[in-house]
């Protein structure tokens, strides 16, 4: 993934950069702007799992019985309809599991991607807790106080992800555990 958004966005070399040479405007350097990094995360971040997260809605929507559509069908039910009141309902399980698995990992994003699209340029913009740890850890040699920051940042995903299970199983009756 780091290598794509490096082919695509470096400024000197980069496919847009060499697209935006033809009609003579330059690439501006989104790759070394900390107030850019945030959103070309968050935009890879959605590039890199929107395929593995329409298969399982796809496969959810799939084990859908036809005869409810059939059913809405005779009863007059226009498209929209039959998406409102069929496929939203049944899909709820599937996208609160999908939600508590996108929360337990919500302070754990990305390290590899972050730390792979650091440069001294970005810094400001890119640093989280886990490039912190691996800082203060491995190049420090801190390896008490980075161990005390992870498991400090474990307990507060617990703490995160029992809570919005607790809220899933009571609003939904679906939860992980």
């Amino acid at each position: 993934m780091c290598g794509m958004i490096l082919l695509f966005l470096s400024p000197s070399n980069g496919l847009v950069a060499n697209f935006l040479g033809i009609f003579n405007l330059k690439m501006p350097d989104v790759i070394g702007n900390p107030n850019a990094f945030a959103t070309l995360y968050v935009w890879s971040d959605v590039w890199q799992h929107v395929g593995w997260n329409s298969i399982i809605y796809l496969a959810a929507l799939s084990a859908i019985d036809p005869t409810y559509y059939e059913a809405a069908t005779m009863d007059g039910a226009s498209r929209l309809q039959q998406m409102i009141k069929i496929d939203l309902p049944l899909l709820v399980p599937t996208m609160m599991i999908m939600l508590i698995l996108a929360v337990g990992q919500l302070l754990n994003i990305g390290f590899e991607k972050v730390l792979l699209l650091q440069n001294p340029l970005n810094l400001s913009g890119s640093e989280i807790i886990s490039t912190y740890v691996y800082k203060v850890g491995l190049k420090s040699f801190q390896y008490s106080y980075s161990t005390a920051i992870n498991l400090f940042q474990t307990v507060i995903n617990l703490v995160i992800l029992v809570t919005v299970n607790f809220i899933s199983r009571r609003l939904t009756k679906t939860g992980l555990f």
